[in-house]
């Protein structure tokens, strides 16, 4: 098949897709280009969203002009090279305080033989990559980060962890995601964090948009026990900043 694909989605909308899987030049181009859709603010679109690699577009398909707005689509995607478009501006870098291992997150061992190297490493490798924010789903306010090093292209786990924290950092197929509340997994719990994605009685309920990155720095486990205790923010002691 050949990319990029336009499809309809029952009567609600159509569907840009980028690639058939995950890919860091698919995730920039969904972001890229629905951020020209937004900017380019056609009346028929009622909103946007976005998955990894692939850009929805809320449209009534009974009452609109679908032909048109699928030409207008057509067109936008032949304006530019999406796949090496420049991101969004307004991203930010978030530097969130993390504990590995420990009792607070009790798999990194584990993932770290997975990735085939020793825990330290591991420590190295997932504190110091920074990570985009791909997408948000499965619950709310939940990111997806990518993408790790080729060594943690690790599968999920066969069983399901029945629940780990919210603010677990937890890996598997070079991505990394922080739950935003108690939560079932088969991702590996490496580290913890205190921070809050999901905050729903502020203003914005997400503090993350698709595009943002994020670096995870190594803390003590009495540090973080210290920002749990004194954060009323959300933020579990993260630092942030508008990036070029």
């Amino acid at each position: 098949m050949s990319y990029p694909q336009i499809k309809t989605v029952g009567l609600s909308g159509l569907l840009v897709t980028f690639a058939e899987k995950m890919s860091s030049p698919a995730n920039r181009a969904a972001l890229a280009f629905r951020a020209a859709v937004v900017a380019a603010d056609w009346p028929e679109v009622r909103e946007t969203s976005m998955s990894l690699v692939s850009v929805y577009v809320v449209a009534d398909l009974v009452s609109e002009d679908i032909p048109k707005l699928i030409t207008k689509l057509e067109n936008l995607l032949s304006q530019t090279d999406w796949y090496a478009a420049p991101l969004p501006e307004g991203r930010r870098l978030w530097h969130v305080p993390t504990v590995y291992g420990t009792d607070l997150a009790p798999q990194l061992e584990e993932a770290a033989e997975l990735a085939g190297v020793d825990p330290d490493t591991a420590i190295q490798q997932l504190s110091t990559t920074r990570m985009r924010v791909l997408t948000i789903g499965f619950a709310p306010g939940q990111p997806y980060m990518g993408e790790l090093g080729e060594n943690w292209n690790i599968p999920r786990q066969q069983d399901l962890t029945k629940s780990v924290p919210a603010g677990a950092l937890v890996a598997a197929i070079r991505q990394l995601v922080v739950f935003t509340a108690p939560t079932p997994t088969g991702w590996r719990h490496v580290g913890q964090t205190a921070f809050e994605n999901f905050r729903q009685t502020a203003d914005q309920p997400f503090a993350l948009t698709p595009g943002d990155e994020l670096l995870f720095p190594q803390v003590s486990r009495q540090a973080l026990m210290d920002i749990m205790k004194s954060d009323t923010s959300g933020n579990g002691g993260a630092e942030r900043e508008t990036l070029p």
